[in-house]
């Protein structure tokens, strides 16, 4: 397994990642199972500010083990400061993690319980860094926003979103995807968790406060099921579904998960 084939197999998937990413053994690791009788509560969260530009999204593109859509993030038009953040973190892209079937796609889970996928909106602190790469090397370089799906009426919102997938169907495809708001994505109440981690796929970078929304958002069986069409393998070879792109959760190792409510 090289560095360049880490993937979600069983040969080279979450279990094998510390052979080339001594970190996924690390103290802050990446999701974690949020265990809501040990949480604790901090009305000083409240103060979260989520700012997001349509203009900002400017492609979506298939990276074969998931899809980004991306935002231009030049300025502070798409960006989240406010609760457990020093700073302004502005938007560099979102995704989506999945599972085999609609029972099982979510990273994180709340007290066991899964959901059927998760959304990442992942923003770096460009007040204190240069960039994207810089900001990742910091445990207070980067913010994700995450969303549960869970299996039920169809998303206005993710319509969009999955209309595109047919066009980014092989690994590598990339075509301009704008004028759309990711805030459309997020649940009507912004009651959140929060703790610091990592990204929950190589490099497994430990630079994440992670905001997670305790509401979750429907999504239509076809509409999950249409993540499950896009492909790992390029154009011309064999094709290689992503059925499955999903870390389990990781030992809390003593730190302690906050709510805002």
């Amino acid at each position: 397994m090289s560095s360049l084939n880490w993937g979600y197999e069983a040969s080279n998937g979450p279990e094998q990642w510390h052979k080339l990413y001594p970190i996924a053994q690390g103290n802050f690791q990446s999701p974690v199972d949020i265990k809501t009788k040990e949480v604790k509560s901090d009305e000083s969260l409240k103060s979260l500010s989520i700012n997001y530009n349509p203009a900002s999204i400017k492609s979506i593109v298939n990276i074969g083990h998931s899809f980004h859509v991306i935002s231009e993030d030049k300025e502070d038009i798409s960006a989240v400061k406010g609760g457990p953040l020093k700073g302004s973190y502005r938007l560099n892209q979102f995704h989506f993690h999945w599972g085999p079937s609609n029972e099982h796609g979510s990273e994180h889970t709340v007290d066991g319980k899964t959901y059927s996928a998760e959304l990442h909106l992942v923003h770096w602190n460009a007040e204190k860094y240069l960039s994207f790469a810089e900001a990742s090397k910091n445990l207070d370089g980067c913010a994700v926003l995450t969303v549960f799906l869970k299996v039920g009426g169809a998303h206005p919102g993710l319509q969009k979103v999955v209309d595109a997938l047919s066009l980014i169907r092989t690994k590598g495809k990339q075509v301009a995807f704008t004028n759309f708001d990711p805030s459309s994505l997020l649940p009507a109440s912004k009651d959140y968790w929060t703790y610091i981690g990592s990204l929950t796929h190589p490099p497994l970078l430990e630079c994440v406060t992670w905001i997670i929304f305790k509401e979750p958002i429907s999504a239509s069986a076809d509409q999950l099921n249409k993540f499950r069409s896009l492909l790992a393998s390029g154009e011309g070879e064999k094709e290689c579904p992503i059925l499955s792109n999903y870390r389990p959760p990781q030992p809390l190792k003593g730190r302690e998960i906050q709510a805002s409510f």
